[in-house]
């Protein structure tokens, strides 16, 4: 009966369903749209946050971290790597390139960063290992050999390029043994942890321990930074969804225009109905039933359509195929889905009541 009630006007019906269909499309493209960029942006922020950067605090007169803060800090951190660096720059010149760089003193490499080429030494005594980047630059491979302020050193390691962001920028960067370098103190300590909780953890050990008299290092949470990039995208991400629920809010208000304008013509039909016995909540789940049709019609189409963008996009950037995939995109699509039929639902719910409550007499007098 319901169906058949709104195929009497099917112009005013289709135009309700398109009003649903644009906003459950809006929701959901626009909720997808947010997630894959939270996505994107955890992609290639990669591992970053496992990381804590320690520098000397300069205000309190420290300019350098000494051998017993490192051993302080390995204690308080625990598990995680704790790699002290030399820090320096460099005119660094290969066969036929030069280029002013970063240059690292650190004795164990591998516990913070990875080889594409060569082997990383487990005690770093001899040689150079290179950044990507650096290696690209200068044209060099393992086995060559750099200059290094008059000094001509073998490359015995080229390191892997890194998609993370890092202080320590590992890419643009020359590492050699701690013994090039001259000096009473490290310039820097990077605490690498398996996972950004550890790496909160490591933080907040330090400034217990470390720090507990007084601020002694400078402590860079690359997690709190993940944390607030995060909370970014979420932001980000509602407001697409309220911007999209705002068009289901439009097609909310057109399905009550539909239902109310239905009730008005039919008002006689629905007297006469009453009159022969129907009961109220009869009345009220066939104009329920109709305000649902076209609500469940335009989000299932709404829906279809959204799909059909999402592959459509697969199409232009096969390169993000992960993040478009990724499942947590589907509750967007439910969410849209079930948001559209409860917008016609809602938006039917009082017409339907109006009419079912009216007095037959009254409704059969017009």
């Amino acid at each position: 009966m319901a169906a058949r009630n709104l195929r009497r006007n099917r112009v005013r019906t289709v135009l309700a369903v398109l009003g649903v269909c644009i906003g459950v499309l809006a929701v959901a493209t626009l909720g997808i749209f947010g997630n894959v960029l939270a996505l994107g942006a955890d992609d290639a922020i990669g591992d970053v946050g496992t990381q804590i950067v320690l520098s000397p605090n300069a205000d309190a007169g420290i300019e350098s971290i000494s051998d017993a803060d490192v051993a302080e800090i390995r204690r308080a951190v625990g598990e995680p790597a704790v790699v002290p660096l030399y820090t320096d720059g460099a005119l660094v010149s290969g066969p036929t390139e030069q280029t002013f760089t970063t240059v690292y003193g650190v004795e164990e490499p591998a516990l913070a960063f990875e080889a594409e080429e060569g082997r990383l030494p487990e005690r770093h005594r001899q040689g150079a290992i290179v950044g990507a980047g650096v290696a690209e630059d200068l044209g060099v491979d393992v086995g060559d050999t750099v200059e290094i302020e008059g000094a001509q050193i073998r490359i015995v390691a080229v390191l892997a390029e890194t998609q993370t962001f890092s202080p320590v920028a590992p890419d643009d960067a020359v590492f050699l043994p701690e013994s090039a370098f001259v000096a009473d103190g490290y310039d820097q300590v990077l605490v690498v942890s398996e996972s950004g909780g550890e790496a909160r953890e490591a933080a907040e050990s330090i400034r217990e321990s470390v720090n507990a008299r007084e601020d002694r290092v400078d402590i860079f949470e690359l997690a709190a930074l993940v944390d607030e990039i995060d909370e970014f995208f979420d932001l980000l991400g509602t407001f697409l969804l309220g911007l999209g629920g705002i068009s289901l809010v439009v097609a909310g208000v057109s399905i009550l225009n539909v239902m109310l304008m239905s009730t008005v013509e039919r008002r006689q039909e629905i007297g006469v109905m009453r009159a022969v016995g129907v009961r109220r909540r009869d009345v009220l789940r066939v104009l329920l039933a109709e305000a649902g049709l076209i609500g469940a019609a335009g989000a299932v189409l709404g829906t279809v359509l959204t799909a059909l963008i999402v592959v459509a996009f697969l199409f232009a950037t096969p390169a993000e195929t992960a993040v478009v995939l990724d499942p947590t995109n589907g509750y967007y699509l439910l969410l849209a889905l079930g948001f559209g039929v409860g917008v016609g639902i809602v938006s039917g719910a009082y017409p339907a009541w109006k009419a079912a409550n009216e007095r037959p007499v009254e409704a059969l007098r017009d």
